[in-house]
């Protein structure tokens, strides 16, 4: 008995130590539930501290992570609980076996202290208290769910205004000008991966250089540029030169422009000379039409405008600036012809501009219903009654497509049928200075025939009209396959006299 008592008594101290035990540690999990309050309130100020600072740009991470750490507030603070309910449940049973164990303990029969004795100590033995483990499942700590936005608020305050780009700087080297078609490229003076786009302008201008105030126009915009390189296509060369520069632009603004730099824009300009032309046909600007009726009703009226003047008119004079040959306004007393205008079966109008020199290029095309017409070129001498390519001073490609469709070259009254296919775009090249005079289908740059001579005079464009219209294209380069085929012939030049691939028909005055 006494040793039972002992192993009681034993058991029962370790009960009540059990006890103070488990009083401190709810008095542990209470105050961790409170730091869990605390830390996670502290959190929270921290975190609306940080996403004050960021405003509403972080409203919505603010939200994500203020869910994060409530739900894990309640995960902790549920186990928590769980915890000290074990806790509480445990403490009211081994109050209940205290109770228990006290009575026995004062029970004086010893059969019957041994029989309860046995009983009681079972149960302390099977009590929760001893199968409670002592130690908070869930940590108070929250720091790893602090905010720390120093580095990210460092970047925000050095934050500043975007700087203004650097000035580009066109690469002249790397500029093309041909096919009516500018390319300007440019590069940056260092590297700028802020550069959004580029703004290019430009302006035409018969001045190398600056333009004069007097010639001062507009720029021509083009906006939001993405390369370093950029092509105007479809360009109306009607100036000598054009001006163009660049400015780099980021997303809130722009740099200054780069020095303007001047590309020149060979091109010939002309337009048709009206008072040239025969009464049946209808000029306006660089267009003529066959008019069946123009001539009627207008006769008595073009006569008193004429009367007296037997010779060559005046060229009109035209105030656009010219890219080549000058305008001529030739006096009447210089005229070798003894016509007003083109007459009779000569369907012509001639251009207002003479080609004296150098390398000129312009094209004509078609109406469709075309049903003949001529495109070449004449001295000032042809008279009212000629046609063109029926003078030993006047050359053509003539077109007919009436009844048949027959393509020929005429010089001298002589005709050549060539055996190439019909095109309703004809390009004229003239070399006045080498001698040389080709004519090429417009739409695929394909040779169509050349005459090689010595001009002695001015040349004048010609163009004949018959029951249809031709609208001139002026303003033109030289094409770049035209200027390569030019080089190919050179290099024949130097060891043959065999110019051309197609057959050149002889005139007066050739030579190789």
């Amino acid at each position: 008995m006494s040793e039972q008592r002992e192993d009681l008594q034993r058991i029962v101290s370790t009960l009540a130590n059990k006890k103070d035990e488990i009083f401190n540690f709810i008095d542990i999990l209470k105050q961790t539930i409170r730091n869990v309050q605390v830390n996670s309130s502290n959190v929270f100020h921290e975190l609306d501290k940080e996403f004050d600072a960021l405003h509403s740009v972080l409203d919505e991470m603010k939200e994500s992570m203020a869910n994060t750490i409530q739900q894990e507030r309640t995960e902790k603070i549920q186990a928590l609980n769980n915890q000290l309910g074990q806790c509480s449940s445990a403490l009211e049973s081994s109050e209940e076996l205290l109770e228990c164990a006290t009575t026995i303990l004062n029970i004086k029969n010893p059969m019957e202290f041994s029989k309860a004795a046995r009983q009681i100590k079972d149960r302390i033995t099977a009590c929760p208290a001893f199968r409670i483990c002592l130690k908070p499942t869930i940590s108070d700590n929250m720091s790893h769910l602090m905010v720390d936005f120093t580095l990210e608020r460092q970047v925000l305050q050095a934050l500043k205004f975007l700087p203004v780009p650097k000035v580009p700087e066109i690469n002249t080297a790397a500029c093309l000008v041909a096919d009516n078609c500018v390319t300007v490229a440019w590069k940056m003076p260092e590297e700028d991966s802020r550069v959004d786009h580029f703004v290019l302008e430009y302006k035409k201008t018969d001045y190398d250089g600056l333009a004069r105030v007097k010639d001062e126009q507009p720029w021509e915009v083009i906006d939001y540029v993405k390369d370093y390189v950029y092509t105007l296509s479809g360009l109306k060369f009607d100036k000598k030169y054009m001006t163009v520069r660049v400015q780099a632009c980021n997303k809130a603004l722009a740099g200054d422009y780069s020095d303007p730099v001047t590309l020149e824009t060979k091109a010939f300009v002309f337009g048709l000379d009206d008072t040239s032309s025969h009464l049946n046909l209808k000029v306006e600007e660089n267009y003529v039409e066959w008019d069946p009726t123009g001539g009627k009703g207008q006769e008595k009226a073009k006569g008193k405008e004429n009367k007296g003047s037997g010779q060559y008119p005046v060229l009109k004079s035209n105030k656009r600036s010219g890219a080549s040959p000058k305008r001529t306004s030739a006096s009447r007393s210089a005229a070798k012809s003894c016509r007003d205008r083109f007459t009779g079966e000569s369907y012509t109008v001639l251009g207002d501009t003479a080609i004296e020199s150098g390398e000129h290029y312009w094209e004509a095309t078609a109406q469709k219903d075309c049903k003949s017409y001529s495109v070449g070129v004449t001295y000032r001498n042809l008279g009212k009654f000629d046609q063109l390519g029926k003078t030993n001073s006047s050359w053509c490609i003539h077109i007919n497509n009436w009844l048949q469709s027959t393509l020929s070259a005429k010089h001298n009254n002589k005709s050549k049928t060539l055996d190439l296919p019909i095109t309703d775009r004809i390009g004229v090249y003239c070399n006045f200075d080498g001698g040389q005079l080709m004519f090429y289908n417009a739409n695929s740059m394909e040779l169509l025939y050349a005459f090689k001579t010595k001009f002695t005079q001015p040349l004048l464009p010609g163009f004949m009209v018959w029951c249809g219209g031709l609208s001139v294209s002026t303003c033109l380069q030289v094409p770049s396959v035209v200027k390569a085929f030019q080089k190919s012939v050179n290099g024949l030049n130097s060891s043959t006299c065999s110019l051309y691939s197609v057959p050149v028909m002889p005139i007066e005055r050739s030579h190789c």
